[in-house]
């Protein structure tokens, strides 16, 4: 058994034991559903020895053809889903709760002839795909491939657009690299969008627009922190699952993990590129702020500098007691304001003869 720790601090595992044989259903892939709906399943396809995709009726019973592959996919969200996976019989107890468990960090387990584990995967929201992390919980035998989701994610339906598009897969491996390729390339595309967005801000701090970007930006860095936690999870399960399964008893489990390795590294350090830059603009829009702020505060200190003598001397005259000047006088009222504006006049001439204005 090996630990591997991700960078959340959060332990995570990956198992790797060969279990005694004898358990001829899971070893077979075998698949048997008594002739009765599945409750919760969300799609189901077969593949015909050739690779060619059919998805079958989620409301009709599922029978097992034993020269193809299935792929049953579950929400978790149905409660009926729970009593489903939980009574397939074929696959390993361990493999069992996990799919219908609320793990929700990345983890990888096998054994002779079953692979499970919990991959992260990014939300579908209503408009594509947000900033939020799910979770895809899977189980593989020789001939079947079962997932379960508690969200809608969107790999999950990127997979099954694809495979209505005809296309072809001969292994059960195959079709969990393909998923898993479509996880990476959905996080590159997130990737993508969040660097345009950094382009834009970027662009507008430049041209000296300048405007409270902080939030955004604030919200960038989590979601790039929160990528490159699962990045790095998702990259160290890959390589312990190379290590440590590299001759698997059953050949239909092998994984071609190289590429999917190089494309992790590749992704999690664009992803940290990605944090480093929208740290350095959130600092970079925090000194225009304040240069901003700055100047407005001198501007009201050369407005308060200029009317203080024009205060003092309306304080002067609306002192209420014997002996001010200009009382008895009938222009009193208009020598005063002249006094007071001559007053500023010359306070503001002062200013801007030393140069005040001009800094």
């Amino acid at each position: 058994m090996g630990k591997d720790t991700g960078a959340d601090g959060a332990e995570h595992k990956m198992t790797v034991e060969k279990k005694p044989k004898g358990r001829a259903a899971v070893a077979s892939g075998s698949f048997q559903t008594r002739d009765q709906v599945l409750p919760g399943l969300v799609w189901a396809f077969r593949f015909h020895p050739d690779g060619v995709a059919e998805e079958l009726a989620v409301d009709q019973p599922i029978s097992d053809h034993r020269d193809g592959l299935l792929w049953l996919h579950f929400n978790l969200a149905d409660e009926s889903a729970s009593h489903s996976l939980g009574s397939l019989s074929y696959l390993p107890e361990p493999a069992r709760e996990l799919l219908i468990g609320a793990d929700d960090h990345q983890q990888i387990h096998a054994d002779d002839a079953c692979v499970y584990g919990v991959f992260a995967d990014i939300v579908r929201g209503r408009d594509g795909a947000d900033m939020e992390i799910g979770f895809l919980h899977f189980a593989m035998t020789e001939r079947l491939l079962i997932s379960s989701r508690r969200s809608s994610l969107n790999t999950a339906d990127s997979i099954r657009h694809a495979l209505k598009k005809s296309r072809k897969v001969t292994t059960v491996a195959a079709l969990f690299e393909c998923i898993l390729e479509h996880v990476v390339g959905a996080v590159d595309d997130y990737a993508e969008d969040l660097a345009e967005t950094l382009d834009d801000i970027e662009e507008r701090i430049l041209g000296e627009e300048v405007s409270d970007e902080r939030q955004t930006l604030g919200r960038i860095r989590r979601t790039t922190v929160r990528l490159h936690r699962q990045l790095a999870m998702s990259r160290a399960l890959i390589h312990r699952f190379e290590r440590d399964l590299s001759q698997p008893s059953q050949p239909a489990l092998r994984l071609a993990t190289n590429i999917l390795s190089q494309r992790l590294d590749w992704l999690d350090t664009e992803v940290i590129a990605l944090r480093d830059r929208a740290h350095l603009l959130q600092e970079e829009v925090t000194l225009k702020m304040a240069e901003q702020t700055n100047r407005h505060l001198e501007v009201l200190a050369i407005v308060a500098t200029v009317f203080l003598p024009a205060t003092l001397v309306a304080g002067v005259f609306g002192m209420n007691v014997k002996g001010l000047p200009l009382t008895e006088n009938g222009y009193g009222f208009i020598l005063s304001i002249g006094l007071i504006i001559g007053i500023s006049a010359v306070v503001f001439w002062l200013l801007k003869r030393s140069g005040i204005f001009g800094q």
